[in-house]
């Protein structure tokens, strides 16, 4: 996918670490600095992301874990070919909230399938595509539930998830980049805004030049 003329950056994170203040950010900066830029997300990023979000995050019901994957990845499939490769197509910096590193961590970790097959079956669905950049937003769950809170808005079937669920998802976030240090860039989310868009600016400009 990097072969192409476009720039592809996710970021990644639990809930509650700041990646779509973040995203907005790096979107504002890379317009004023004359780039295109498409801010995107999953799920959700196209009509049909739209309706499957509304099942994986606020279906009252129980989601058996294996559909949910099954779920994540029908959207994952569907976004890229209708969205993102299109997107990088035309020369434009994608800016992406969440991709398959949220799989293998939400659904691997939390819900404790196996992660190389959440990660296959993503990988399937998108044709192996992988960004360019993949921005980790660190932060201790029990500060991000705290922020979680103070919004004052009704918890989806995910942020409602208990502690141990949370801490496994930090922790597959931090193996994962681990084992990619070349696609990662991992941040302390709980730094203020405005440093944690520097580092990311500093970041993305070395990918721009």
């Amino acid at each position: 996918m990097s072969a192409g003329r476009g720039l592809w950056i996710t970021l990644e994170g639990g809930d509650g670490t700041g990646k779509t203040t973040q995203a907005a950010l790096l979107e504002e900066w890379l317009r004023s600095q004359g780039w295109k830029a498409l801010r995107t997300r999953e799920p959700g990023g196209s009509e049909v992301g739209v309706l499957i979000r509304d099942i994986v995050l606020h279906h009252r019901g129980d989601i058996a874990p294996r559909a949910e994957a099954l779920l994540y990845a029908a959207d994952r499939a569907h976004h890229v070919a209708t969205v993102v490769r299109p997107a990088l197509d035309r020369g434009e910096v994608v800016i992406q909230d969440r991709y398959l590193d949220s799989s293998v961590a939400y659904q691997g970790a939390g819900r404790v399938l196996d992660a190389d097959e959440v990660r296959g079956l993503s990988l399937w669905g998108a044709e192996g595509a992988l960004p360019d950049l993949t921005v980790l937003l660190d932060l201790d769950p029990v500060i991000a539930r705290r922020r979680l809170d103070s919004a004052e808005k009704p918890f989806d079937r995910l942020e409602a998830e208990r502690e141990e669920f949370h801490r496994r998802v930090r922790e597959s976030f931090l193996t994962l980049a681990a084992a990619e240090p070349e696609r990662f860039l991992v941040v302390d989310a709980a730094q203020d805004a405005d440093e944690i868009a520097a580092a990311v600016r500093a970041r993305v400009a070395t990918l721009l030049a």
